[in-house]
């Protein structure tokens, strides 16, 4: 038996409009245990994305998140209870876990964080974990980038978007993004070696994106949504390609938002705009790893993690997201790292 107490997230109705503190409880009550083939993970840092808001409404790409049920989220965590063959107490786990201090698994969902020496495990949540697979697929798979191509990323200054010109920079293009500030502006040109930067806050935005990108969109890097994807398609170049993240401007919508109204460009410009999900990518994530861990321990790709403390603080942190209130990938540290 265990004398740990659980605190976890409970789910208690489907949000509307955003209003997550009404619809979500933290509880407390003792620990699970971990059964026959099972094992437990203590949750050291607790992941926090958009689609969260997604699983919590309706069912997508995963079954909504069950009523009266702890919401649903990745995590990264140590084993610390183990009755499974291939996972030994002290291994670093990562996988699909929930907002809750302690996940229970029969191995399906976790996989073992590999060891690269000099390494935070702040980066399995970033540029190689999910968020880094999401870009680095996202990009190479779907967008196919050739040396000299424009590519523009919207929420450029988030998580993948961050990730993403990057990427489009090492292998030879040029890279564009659109933020919400002059602050995160300056850190993608400064920081992370973007091109250029706008703000699409700024007055005018669309008039200094047409301007950045003289020869046009090859690839436009889809995050928002709404009025940034009609003018990205405004831009976009015969054959170009969009890879489809996600439209975090429609998340919270509680009616329908107006579709672009130039969809019709697609035609013209004989361009592709195709979606994905990074789980149809976990088979593949050696190759992840293996190209963009020397990336990363190089230096070449720059990341941020915006950690918050305290699993009782998730739904302050939560809130940034669709505020624009984080700068890179956003991760509430849920207990203290073991020594490695």
């Amino acid at each position: 038996m265990s004398d740990a107490i659980n605190r976890h997230w409970l789910l208690l109705d489907r949000p509307k409009g955003g209003n997550f503190t009404e619809v979500l409880s933290l509880r407390e009550e003792p620990a699970p245990v971990a059964g026959e083939g099972q094992f437990r993970v203590r949750t050291i840092h607790l992941s926090l994305d958009p689609t969260n808001a997604v699983w919590m409404q309706y069912d997508s790409y995963l079954p909504a998140v069950p009523l009266n049920s702890t919401m649903r989220g990745l995590v990264l965590g140590v084993v610390d209870q183990s009755n499974h063959p291939k996972f030994k107490v002290g291994d670093i786990v990562t996988g699909m876990g929930g907002w809750a201090d302690y996940t229970i698994s029969d191995g399906s969902a976790f996989g073992r964080v590999p060891a690269i020496p000099g390494l935070p495990l702040t980066a399995y949540m970033g540029p190689l974990g999910m968020t880094g697979a999401t870009a680095y697929f996202g990009l190479l798979d779907i967008g196919r980038p050739k040396a000299g191509e424009t590519v523009v990323v919207s929420a450029a200054a988030g998580a993948v978007g961050s990730l993403v010109g990057q990427i489009a920079k090492i292998k030879g293009c040029r890279a564009v993004g659109i933020a919400g500030s002059d602050e995160k502006c300056a850190w993608l040109t400064g920081e992370l070696g973007y091109d250029a930067a706008i703000n699409y806050k700024a007055k005018g935005w669309q008039k200094a994106l047409k301007a950045a990108v003289p020869d046009g969109i090859d690839i436009y890097f889809e995050n928002v949504g709404g009025d940034i994807t009609e003018a990205a398609l405004s831009l976009l170049n015969v054959k170009g390609r969009i890879p489809f993240c996600g439209a975090i401007s429609q998340y919270n919508a509680t009616e329908p938002p107006p579709g672009p109204r130039n969809l019709s460009v697609l035609v013209s410009r004989r361009a592709r705009m195709e979606g994905f999900l990074v789980l149809d990518y976990n088979s593949r994530l050696g190759e992840m790893y293996a190209e963009m861990g020397p990336w990363v321990a190089e230096g070449r790709i720059k990341w941020k993690v915006d950690l918050d403390q305290g699993l009782e603080n998730t739904l302050t942190s939560f809130a940034k997201l669709f505020t624009g209130g984080n700068t890179g990938k956003l991760v509430v540290q849920v207990s203290e790292e073991p020594a490695r």
